[in-house]
C-alpha cells in the first residue's frame, strides 16, 4: 500500500481516504480490502496526530494479504511518516 500524508496547522481530527483501483481485483476483493483498511485505521485512530489528511492507496497484493500483514504495513508507513503520537502512559 501507499500512504500519502498532508499535515495541516489545524486541530481537526484526521481525515482518511482509501483508494482501491480495479487492479486490486473485482468488486468483492476491493470492498474486502477497504473494510480491512478502515478497521486498521479505526483501531489506530487515537494514536494518529490531529491535523492530518491521509490517503491510503491499496496495491494489488493487498487483496491476497492477511490482515496482520496489512496492519504491519500500515504501522511501518505511519511510523515512517511520523503521524503516530507517542502512546500515553
Amino acid at each position: 500500500m501507499v500512504l500519502s500524508v498532508l499535515k495541516l496547522d489545524s486541530p481537526d481530527a484526521p481525515c482518511f481516504g482509501i483508494v482501491t483501483s480495479r487492479r486490486v481485483g473485482g468488486a468483492v476483493q476491493r470492498n474486502r480490502v477497504r473494510r480491512r483498511l478502515r478497521e486498521i485505521v479505526r483501531q489506530a485512530q487515537r494514536q494518529i496526530v490531529r491535523g492530518v489528511w491521509l490517503v491510503m492507496i491499496a496495491r494489488p497484493a493487498a487483496a491476497l494479504a492477511e490482515l496482520a500483514v496489512l496492519r504491519a504495513d500500515w504501522t511501518q508507513l505511519a511510523r515512517r511518516s511520523s503521524i503516530l503520537a507517542e502512546p500515553c502512559p
